[in-house]
């Protein structure tokens, strides 16, 4: 039986292939697809000759194959997001493992040389100082 929420669901892509298997379908012929899959039938049957059965199995192949392309389709999404997850909080550990030890470091240093370390920022801040001034005044 042919997957009614599939064929409705995935029409833009079905109508083509439904186009390059019967040519003498127009795009007016396939726009008035309502969802109806007998009122398809008929009208395919109608403009082609083929077979209720033929036209049916035609449908049936494209809804199944269509619906597991588009499962195979969303389960790669889902891993690929699944592994982009992954690598993203391994990535963030890493960063903020990295942010941790450099702070450990500048408390060492300070503590090591707190005249030093009481200089250098006093000397930041003169040159942050003076730079700003001059953009400022620009």
């Amino acid at each position: 039986m042919v997957n009614t929420q599939t064929l409705q669901g995935n029409w833009n892509e079905f109508k083509g292939k439904i186009k390059s298997k019967w040519g003498q379908l127009s795009g007016d012929d396939l726009q008035s697809f309502n969802g109806n899959v007998d009122q398809l039938v008929g009208l395919i049957q109608r403009k082609t000759g083929e077979g209720r059965a033929a036209v049916e199995h035609f449908l049936e192949d494209l809804t199944t194959n269509g619906s597991s392309t588009i499962s195979q389709a969303a389960e790669s999404v889902r891993e690929y997001a699944t592994q982009v997850a992954s690598e993203t909080s391994k990535r963030a550990g890493e960063a903020a493992e990295s942010v941790r030890h450099g702070v450990q470091e500048a408390e060492k240093m300070i503590r090591q040389r707190p005249a030093e370390s009481a200089a250098v920022c006093f000397g930041t801040g003169v040159l942050v100082g003076v730079l700003l001034g001059l953009v400022l005044r620009r």
